[in-house]
């Protein structure tokens, strides 16, 4: 009967708050407003009950046994006291499996709710939400429109927190990605300072492309977002480019972005409908956004077509910020640039950070075309992960040149103005980090004398030689490039005074090399090790 049904949907709906505070989980209380034998948790037992009571049915209450770490409530008897006494104590367990649910955030999931019965009056809605190749599993709560009830502290302003979805006007901003299939789910939400790129296949069709929002431009843009959650303050998305892509691929930027370029049907072809969205997203270090931009790229669709790849990215940039360049993440991608950089002065001591150098980069001299090493001076290479590198010049010496500013000037063309002190280890190293910063260790070594003619000589550099050590890291199936190891070796001449009219040429190099140290596999050891686990099929319910 209807009335028994929407009885029991108001008793779904005003469901108490669910009991997560083991301290008052008792599974073995079953009596009403009685004590139950040996149940040491039971509220209604008194400490006479206990006295009585031989030993405790339940000992440890705990919740979920999947979290990784939990409050457990332990229940003992104390026989030796007179009378005896119930002991209780609150500890925390830790679940010592490598498979654990950190948080179990889902609340909704703390207590069953009942299904939503079809009826015909609710059949055309429940068909449209849950009748297509794909649908949203998010709670309710996750909708932020005016029939949501306000928690207590919806009028306080706060900033946005990492991760934390990034909100509109009307719910969130979305980036559309495959969930179960590779079809597309309009429901997932942009994470603040997640960069994500995804792809998903969108079901089109050309008569009616004109109404399929997610191949509209508004669909992306028409909704504002909030500056800070809970906030009135509303920051526009605005178009930042335009790109054609015509029925080859070949793509074509427009010069104006100010017009909206709608989906229509035009000789049997659906044109400007949306294959990718680029959102860029600008905030502040204290995590309030303050300008939002989205670059499209739209194409044209073919009668024949039923469905269509669409790709979508998001990024954030920090107010005033110089974006830092990596060279992998994590481990260093070969052919990418090493980056360095050097302690800042007045922090004498770790951990007080470092700094890159001006191109955060680890470089060499750069050969000119003339080989002379006085106009080579400022002319550097970046040092490329994986690549040995080898350059040079030559340095005409006369009798008229002075050894000290001579040594001086061959040091800055093969260290340049600015030596690094430091190389990051990882291609994604971050200077607050400091223990992914490796040491760069210099030594010096003189050679034989070039001339030996005159009586009194300097030692001036020849040579800058780089060894990177560097070894595989992490997983034996995606291992990761890690630097180890830098050693800076200078190589100096003894140079005599030559004898006036009289003229020397003496070569100059720089060069680097990359040297695998990573520990070659045991014999007999197997490179793709398995794990022969099998996990319950509700594992990681309520979570996908």
């Amino acid at each position: 009967p209807s009335d028994t049904r929407d009885a029991a949907q108001a008793r779904a709906r005003s469901a108490p708050a669910p009991v997560t505070d083991v301290a008052q989980l008792c599974v073995c209380d079953l009596l009403v407003a009685q004590c139950d034998a040996n149940c040491c948790c039971d509220p209604d037992c008194s400490a006479g009950d206990f006295s009585l009571f031989t030993t405790c049915s339940v000992p440890v209450v705990t919740g979920d046994s999947k979290l990784c770490s939990q409050k457990a409530a332990v229940y003992s008897l104390d026989v030796e006291a007179d009378p005896p006494e119930r002991i209780f104590k609150l500890i925390d367990q830790v679940n010592p499996s490598i498979f654990c649910i950190h948080a179990t955030n889902y609340e909704q999931a703390l207590y069953l709710k009942s299904p939503e019965i079809p009826t015909p009056e609710n059949f055309d809605r429940l068909l449209a939400k849950f009748g297509g190749a794909s649908f949203s599993a998010e709670p309710d709560s996750w909708s932020l429109g005016a029939e949501a009830p306000n928690p207590p502290d919806a009028n306080e302003t706060h900033r946005y927190e990492f991760g934390a979805p990034v909100q509109t006007e009307n719910a969130f901003l979305r980036l559309p990605s495959p969930v179960v299939s590779s079809w597309c789910s309009d429901a997932n939400p942009a994470g603040f300072l997640v960069n994500q790129a995804t792809k998903c296949i969108r079901s089109v069709s050309v008569e009616k492309c004109d109404s399929i929002q997610a191949l509209s431009m508004l669909f992306y843009i028409n909704s504002s977002i909030l500056a800070v959650p809970k906030s009135s303050q509303m920051v526009n998305i605005t178009v930042q480019s335009i790109v054609v892509q015509s029925l080859g691929g070949t793509r074509t930027s427009l010069n104006s972005s100010d017009v909206l370029r709608l989906p229509m049907v035009l000789d049997e072809l659906c044109i400007n409908a949306v294959l990718g969205v680029n959102y860029h997203i600008t905030h502040t270090d204290t995590g309030e956004i303050i300008e939002a931009a989205a670059a499209f790229v739209l194409g044209a669709i073919s009668k024949e077509t039923l469905s269509i790849e669409q790709s979508f990215e998001i990024s954030f940039t920090q107010e005033n910020a110089q974006p830092v360049p990596l060279s992998g993440n994590p481990g260093y991608v070969v052919g990418l640039p090493v980056r360095a950089g050097f302690r800042p002065q007045g922090y004498p001591s770790f951990p007080a950070g470092l700094l890159s150098n001006k191109h955060s980069q680890l470089t060499i001299l750069h050969s000119t075309s003339t080989q002379d090493c006085l106009a080579a001076q400022g002319a550097r290479a970046p040092v490329l992960f994986g690549y040995n590198m080898i350059s040079g010049c030559k340095l005409r010496i006369t009798a008229a040149m002075k050894c000290q500013p001579l040594a001086e000037t061959l040091l800055d063309v093969l260290k340049g103005q600015s030596f690094p002190e430091y190389v990051a280890s990882f291609g994604n190293s971050q200077a607050q980090d400091v223990l992914d910063w490796v040491p760069i260790t210099q030594l010096h070594i003189s050679e034989q004398m070039i001339s030996n003619t005159l009586q009194s000589s300097c030692q001036i550099p020849v040579s800058l030689g780089i060894e990177v050590k560097w070894t595989k890291y992490g997983s034996l199936v995606n291992p990761q490039a890690r630097i180890v190891n830098v050693t800076a070796t200078i190589t100096t001449s003894t140079l005599r005074q030559l004898p006036s009219g009289r003229e020397r040429i003496i070569p100059v190099t720089s060069s680097v090399v990359f040297t695998d140290i990573s520990s070659p596999a045991e014999p007999g050891y197997k490179a793709w090790p398995t794990i022969n686990i099998k996990l319950p099929f509700d594992f990681f319910y309520p979570f996908v």
